[in-house]
Parts: structure tokens; C-alpha cells; sequence
């Protein structure tokens, strides 16, 4: 009760200032609990599918349970080698006269539809993560705005009163440090969950690139 008299209380400028950080605040939060949720469950499918995945004798069979784990970047990325990988058999089977030959054909062309699976994992996996960066570059300048305004509003009052009591004066430094602090509580959560998102989503491609050199390997040993 006492913030939300508090806000009543402020001028035109400081409520606008205050609920633009609120809705940055709120934005920022949605994005975090979300992305944490989402890398995650991303970490933890991928993990399983690997297990799964170096356990299994044929990649038929990694094609059946690969569609399982639709949260794991590592499937995406198997499901997309596979498939340019059973186009190119197919192709060459239908140049060789149909017989039983299981060759590839280029494995550049695996890796290629491996990497772009790649790049398009990475983005899904960033995605958001800009508003948190956005939000903690923003809003600390927002809150600043507001603390300049009211620190002019404080002069404007001793100008028209003739007066320094603190009456005069403690509206305006009360408005101006609280634009500072509401600038502070948008930015620092979003500063720390963006970097520690982002170490996720490193992390994350890392994992990526390994599991990619480890199944070309693979095409390489046993289709070339």
C-alpha cells in the first residue's frame, strides 16, 4: 500500500518511467524462467539421446527413437545428417541399377545439412535471449532519466518556494532515487540471467559440434 500510494503521489513523468521498467522487469522475468526451462530440458534430452545414441549398433535404429527426444539439438542434428545421408544411398543406388550397394556419395553434403542443422538449433536456442540484453543495457538509462527528473523537479520546488527544508526538498530526491533503484532491479536480474543463459547456450554448441565431428566419423567409417 504504501508503494502504490507512493506511486499515486509522483508526478506524470516518474509513473511512466516506472511502468515502462515494470514492463521490461516482467518481460525479462518471462524470458529467464522460460529459457531456463527450455535449455534445461534441451540438456538433459541430449544427454539421454547420446546415451542412447552410442548404444545403438545401426542408425535405423537411432532413427526410430530419434523423433522422441524433440527438445534435444543433437537429434535435430542426427534426424538432418540422416536424411541427406538416405538421400544420397538412395541416389546412388538408383545410378547403379538398383543393386544392394550402401555408398555415400559426398559426405561435404552430410556435413553441410549437419551444419546448417546446426546454425538453426543455435537460433532457436538464442532466441529471446536479446531482450535480456536489451533490458539490462536499457533500463538503467531509463531510471537515470527519471532520477534527472526528479532531481528538476526538487530545484524547480526551491525556486518557486525560496526555500531548502526538507518538505521541499524530499518529494523530488524521493521520486528521483526511486527511478534509480527501479532501473537497477530491471537491469541486474536480466545482466546475471543473460550471461548465465548464454554460458548454457555455449555449453549447449559445444555439445553440438562434438556430437557432429562423432557422427561423421561414423558415416565416414561405414558408408565411404
Amino acid at each position: 500500500m504504501e508503494i502504490l500510494r507512493f506511486f499515486v503521489s509522483t508526478g506524470w513523468v516518474a509513473k511512466v518511467v516506472l511502468l515502462i521498467l515494470l514492463l521490461f522487469s516482467l518481460a525479462s522475468w518471462s524470458v529467464i524462467l522460460a529459457k531456463w526451462k527450455e535449455l534445461g530440458s534441451a540438456k538433459k534430452a541430449s544427454e539421454m539421446f547420446t546415451r542412447r545414441f552410442r548404444k545403438a549398433t545401426r542408425l535405423n535404429d537411432v532413427a526410430e527413437f530419434a523423433t522422441k527426444y524433440r527438445t534435444a539439438p543433437l537429434s535435430a542434428l542426427f534426424q538432418a545428417g540422416y536424411a541427406e545421408l538416405e538421400a544420397q544411398v538412395r541416389a546412388v543406388r538408383r545410378r547403379s541399377g538398383g543393386d544392394d550397394a550402401v555408398r555415400l556419395r559426398s559426405l561435404d553434403g552430410v556435413a553441410r545439412a549437419v551444419e546448417r542443422a546446426i546454425g538453426a538449433e543455435q537460433e532457436r536456442l538464442t532466441r529471446a535471449l536479446p531482450m535480456l540484453a536489451t533490458t539490462a543495457s536499457v533500463t538503467p538509462f531509463i531510471g537515470l532519466f527519471g532520477t534527472v527528473w526528479g532531481i528538476m523537479n526538487t530545484f524547480r520546488a526551491i525556486g518557486a518556494t525560496g526555500s531548502t527544508s526538507i518538505l521541499t526538498v524530499a518529494p523530488g530526491i524521493a521520486e528521483a532515487l526511486v527511478n534509480t533503484a527501479a532501473g537497477l532491479l530491471a537491469a541486474i536480474p536480466a545482466v546475471i540471467a543473460y550471461n548465465h543463459l548464454l554460458a548454457k547456450v555455449r555449453h549447449l554448441r559445444r555439445r553440438m559440434d562434438d556430437f557432429a565431428l562423432e557422427f561423421l566419423n561414423l558415416v565416414d567409417r561405414n558408408f565411404s
